[in-house]
Formats: C-alpha cells, structure tokens, sequence
C-alpha cells in the first residue's frame, strides 16, 4: 500500500533528496528551517514596505490610464512646469558670475583647446551684460534678464551640471529623457505614468511649443518612448491650439449624439472582449479628446483674463509679438496648473538657425541675446509671480533648464560663444525647493564645473524627488531590460530640498 501511494504521489526517496531536503525530514532540522524561514518571509515584507526590494512601475487600469496614483513617498510638488531654454543659453551671461573673465578679456586662455565644436577658438570675452548684487542674498546675475533677477532669492541654482552630449538633439535628448538616443521616454511621461492626473478632462501631459517653432529634437521631448502611448505630451500652445476638435458642418447636436452612439458601442465591444488592455486603452483615448472637445476651448481662451494679468506678462505688448505670444504660453501653462493638469512643458527658443530663433549665440551672441531675452524674461517671472501669488506655487515646482552651456571665449572670428557641456547652469524653485542657494561651482572662468558636479541625472532625481517618486524604482521593463529615467545613475541633489 505504501509504495503504491509513494509512486502515486511521485515522492522521491530520501536518498535521492537534496542535503537540505533530507534535513527537513529530521524533526530537529525541519523545527530549525522553519524559525529561519519565518525570519525569511518577515524580512521580505519589511523591506516591501521601504521599497528596497525594487519595482516593476504602477499599477494601471488601462481604462483609466490617467488616473491619479500614489507617490512613493509624500510628495512636496503635485505639479511641474517644466521652462525649456532651447539653443543652449550662455551660464556667463545669465546665472554664472565669473569677473576673472572682465581680467582676462581678449586674452588667449593658457592652455585652452585649438579647436572646439564649431572651429578655432578665439580670445577669451568678457561678460557681454553688467551683473550687480541681488535681493537677501546678494547674487550676483545678469541685467540680460531684469525680471527673473528680482526672484533670485526664491531660486535654488545648481551651477556644476554636465551633459553627455555637445550636440543639440542628443543634449535635449539627455535632458529630456536620461539619453542621447531617440526612443526613450521623456521625463514628462515618465511623471504620468507614475501620477496619472487629477483633471480627467485634459491631457496629463502638456507640452508648449515656442511661437517660433518646435525645439531641434521636436516630438522626443515629450514623447512617451517605449512607455505606454497615452504618455506622450499633448503639444498646444496659444498660438496653435488642439487641431480638429470640431467637425466642420456638423451640429454640436448631431456631434453629441454620435459621441454617445459609439460610447454604447465600444461599451458593448469591451464587454464582449473583457482583459483586453489595448482595446480599453483606446477607448479611454477617444474618450479624453471626446472630453477635450469641451474642455480645450475653453482653457485656450485667453480673453477672459483681466488687463491686469496680460499687462503683468507683457501679452499686451504690440511691439513684440514673439514676446506677446510666448507670455500667452505662459499664462496658458498656468491655467492648465491651475486645472490639475501634471506636467507642461513650456518651451522658449525654436530648432537650429544660427541662433536666430533659439539661443544657440556663435556668431554675435550680444545682438541676439538681446532679442530672446526680450521675449523670456518678463513672461517667465510674471508665470512665477502669479502662480505665487495665487497659491498654487505651494504645489507646483517651477523648473528652468537648458541642454548644455557656453564656453568662456569667443569662437574665433566671431562674437558668440560655443557649446559647452561640462560646465552650466539650472534652476528650480516652488514646491519643496530651498529657496536662495547654490549648489556646486565651475572654474574660475566658468568652463569646467569643479566642485560638486551633478550630470543630468541627478537634476532629474530631484525634480522626480519632489514629485515624491524614486528614480530607482520607478521602472518599466523594455525589451527584457528595467530601464529608468536616470539609467543606472543619478543622485539627489539634497542641497536644493527645503
């Protein structure tokens, strides 16, 4: 009878167990492994519960992808915006005060490179715009941008960034999504699908583009990369809204009835096709632009803002009608902070023209600083100013960036500066930021950074951070690899935490 039950239950015979198999079948031994065990599993849950056993992203109803979610951790900011600089904007003539370069104006640099990206180098230059001294904490910054200089106090600088690329579309790249290749997620989309949103009327990702054009590397700025499609920014500006949200010649009646029509419709689908993910992903997709067809129209509206607010961000200018136009993107991306919507991008500066139409400044950098700075400064700082003093700077984190920075000396020839990717200068400021600090440094003539140097990376650290996400757990497996916003680096930069 045993043998039969032993070869029924196909249970091997002691010999042919393991050491530690055998062990168990001993009273002593088995008592042991299971106290040991129990000290196993307990261990386990422990560390599950401080998220050190790592993650495989969030959970995500993909008829509700844009869900709002839980953080990691309580988060300081619930929203981004997210001040793109595109063209690479000089650190010696904004952020970075150097006056050994008034000394050594016109002077070779000892040592210096022949050749750097563009061609020969030329003579060191000077700062091309006076810095002075501003507010509490008497940092020093450019009079290029009067504005924004006012709000130094409330800034958090980090003057030691570096990137891994000298080039525009792969600096953006790095910027934008942790690489210098095409494909990967942008840090926008990485936020949505962590968060999700708290306006379900709007898109969770918004991205503005410049009056003047799209950035160099366009789409993969905002784009989702190997994350799920519905990720991806939603581009609109004040300029360029949301195409296509009405049919032309039909009523709004009509419109409304068909909209309910194919809702029973793709009801009826889904629940002939439960668990099938992508289909209720794209009917959450017609759903939102269905949505969008209400709720865009109305946010686009800029007329039912006060003389007052336009007056504040230079919208009513009639001079400058790129100044005009981008201060309306401004007051835009505080309207869609206003309604919950995530993270906007808000681009200043367009592709490559020779600095032209973004702030790529080789050839005469003066002259064309003059022209973009017009047409930054007093938008951005009335965007900060009023989300202040309206209460949502107390949610929303306020981030300023560009792709790489400027080389001390001239280009040889020229009056502009080349690119400079070992040495530059963000910003942030709003939610969970210590206001009035610098962090890090570069040489004395602002070419290296040298103390405390940050690589992109740990920039977006902190922004996810104060997002309360952990860039090493927020993780999405491509192609059999878990691939991160900040690869397999990265670290906060604690100086800038409140």
């Amino acid at each position: 009878m045993w043998r039969l039950m032993h070869d029924a239950l196909m249970i091997p015979h002691p010999e042919h167990l393991s050491t530690a198999g055998r062990q168990l079948l001993d009273r002593r031994g088995f008592l042991t492994q299971s106290a040991t065990a129990l000290g196993s599993i307990a261990l386990t849950r422990l560390l599950a519960a401080d998220g050190m056993l790592g993650s495989k992203g969030p959970v995500i109803d993909p008829a509700r992808p844009y869900a709002p979610r839980q953080p990691h951790f309580p988060a300081k900011a619930k929203n981004v915006v997210v001040i793109f600089c595109a063209g690479a904007v000089s650190q010696l003539e904004t952020w970075d005060y150097k006056p050994e370069l008034i000394k050594w104006d016109n002077k070779p640099l000892p040592g210096g490179p022949a050749v750097t990206f563009q061609g020969p180098s030329g003579n060191l230059a000077r700062p091309q715009y006076p810095f002075r001294p501003r507010g509490q904490t008497g940092k020093w910054v450019s009079d290029m941008i009067p504005h924004l200089a006012e709000l130094t106090d409330d800034f958090a600088f980090v003057h030691s960034l570096t990137s891994k690329s000298n080039t525009h579309g792969p600096a953006e790249n790095f910027l934008s999504t942790g690489f210098v290749l095409d494909g990967f997620p942008s840090l926008g989309a990485w936020t949505t699908y962590a968060l999700g949103s708290e306006n379900q009327d709007l898109p969770s990702y918004v991205s503005i583009p410049d009056p003047r054009g799209v950035p160099q590397n366009g789409a993969n700025n905002w784009g989702p990369g190997f994350l799920p499609a519905a990720f991806q920014g939603t581009t609109m500006s004040s300029k360029n809204p949301v195409r296509h949200l009405a049919a032309p010649g039909v009523s709004a009646q009509t419109d409304q009835a068909a909209r309910s029509l194919l809702q029973r419709m793709n009801a009826r689908h889904l629940e002939a096709n439960p668990g099938d993910g992508k289909l209720a992903a794209r009917i959450a997709s017609y759903e939102l632009a269905a949505r969008m067809q209400l709720s865009v129209p109305e946010i686009n509206d800029l007329s039912t803002e006060p003389a007052h607010i336009l007056k504040l961000y230079g919208a009513d200018d009639t001079q400058n009608k790129d100044k005009a136009a981008f201060a309306k993107n401004c007051i835009l991306a505080r309207r869609l902070i206003e309604r919950g919507v995530r993270f906007v991008q808000l681009f200043n500066g367009a592709y490559a023209s020779g600095g032209k139409l973004n702030w790529d400044g080789h050839s005469d950098l003066k002259e064309q600083y003059d022209v973009h700075a017009s047409i930054l400064d007093q938008p951005a700082a009335a965007l900060i100013r009023d989300l202040k003093q309206r209460g949502l700077l107390q949610d929303t984190l306020v981030v300023w960036c560009t792709e790489f920075g400027r080389m001390p000396f001239f280009q040889k020839g020229a009056k502009g500066r080349d690119h400079n990717p070992d040495g530059f200068t963000c910003w942030m400021t709003g939610a969970g930021v210590k206001s009035g600090v610098s962090c890090g440094e570069t040489d004395e003539l602002g070419q290296k950074a040298v103390k405390d140097i940050h690589p992109l990376y740990d920039f977006n650290a902190t922004i996810l951070h104060l997002l309360g996400l952990d860039h090493e757990r927020l993780t999405f497996e491509h192609n059999g690899v878990q691939r991160r916003l900040t690869n397999v680096e990265g670290h906060v930069i604690r100086e800038m935490l409140a």
